[in-house]
């Protein structure tokens, strides 16, 4: 889920990058006022300003959107969902261990390790 929104906040970063450079300043529009400039566009004589700018306001709102969600997913980690993580480990706990008891003969552990050093 993470690089989904990761590969859209770059995609979306680049293109808003992309219409903020073609957008024409308020310089310009001195000229297009006199028949230069994008009179004879693909958009018309206004159409250019106005899909720029719409454009340019929805990639701004989708990159505030995806900036959102990676802050959530980041804030907010998600579970581990491994094989491992599934089990229970209260199952796993092996049975509790009797301690060693002391023999009264030798005075050593029952354990198999002492009977089998030589003394």
């Amino acid at each position: 889920m993470e690089t989904i929104v990761w590969v859209v906040h770059v995609l979306t970063a680049a293109v808003l990058i992309g219409l903020v450079l073609m957008q024409h300043g308020k310089g310009a529009d001195m000229g297009a006022a006199f028949g230069t400039g994008s009179a004879g566009s693909v958009f018309g004589s206004s159409g250019s300003a106005n899909f720029l700018s719409r454009s340019t306001a929805v990639a701004a709102t989708v990159f505030f959107i995806t900036s959102l969600s990676l802050t959530y997913l980041y804030s907010h980690p998600a579970q581990k969902l491994g094989v491992m993580d599934k089990i229970d480990p209260a199952a796993t706990q092996a049975a509790p261990v009797a301690p060693a008891t002391k023999s009264a003969e030798t005075g050593t552990a029952n354990d198999s390790k002492s009977k089998d050093i030589p003394k």
